[in-house]
């Protein structure tokens, strides 16, 4: 009588596992995918007036420099 009791937890024990494991892996990002919109971002300062804009945002100078915007761009020394 007691064996089955075990073989009974067992079982549920497997099936609990096996229940989390795929709801674990759902919840997880796949690689190549889109961030989430509240996903952190790397945020760069513009040297012009010091905002701070996600790096996705921001307008490349010629010295390699991250600008909040076109006009900032042009209006920084060497920009």
């Amino acid at each position: 009588m007691p064996m089955k009791y075990l073989l009974i937890l067992a079982l549920a024990v497997v099936v609990y596992m096996w229940w989390r494991n795929g709801r674990i892996a759902q919840a997880r990002p796949r690689p190549g995918a889109a961030p989430r919109a509240g996903s952190p971002q790397d945020m760069v300062c513009c040297p012009v007036c010091s905002v701070h804009l996600p790096r996705g945002d921001a307008v490349a100078g010629g010295d390699g420099r991250l600008y909040c915007s076109q006009e900032h761009r042009l209006r920084a020394p060497g920009g």
